[in-house]
């Protein structure tokens, strides 16, 4: 697959993008890498010694709202969309 992207951007921002993909790699290092996840990552996770950063949470109706936001660059984050 192709894409482009706005380098400046991301030098302006300082951001890093870091790209893989398993597609190649055989089911049984995929697996190892579940494995993985599951006994190192996810209990952290539980702990809440890591955690996601999450920007701002928006409803559903204010969509565009979060659209926004992320167009004009202004979130360091994720954003949510609370559908509840």
């Amino acid at each position: 697959a192709k894409a482009t992207a706005n380098f400046a951007l991301l030098m302006t921002k300082r951001l890093t993008h870091t790209g893989s993909t398993l597609r190649p790699r055989p089911v049984e290092f995929k697996a190892g890498i579940a494995r993985e996840l599951e006994a190192k990552v996810w209990p952290l996770l539980a702990q809440r010694r890591v955690a996601p950063v999450m920007d701002m949470i928006f409803s559903l109706k204010d969509a565009w709202r979060a659209h926004e936001r992320m167009e004009e660059g202004r979130h360091i984050g994720k954003i949510v969309l609370d559908i509840a």
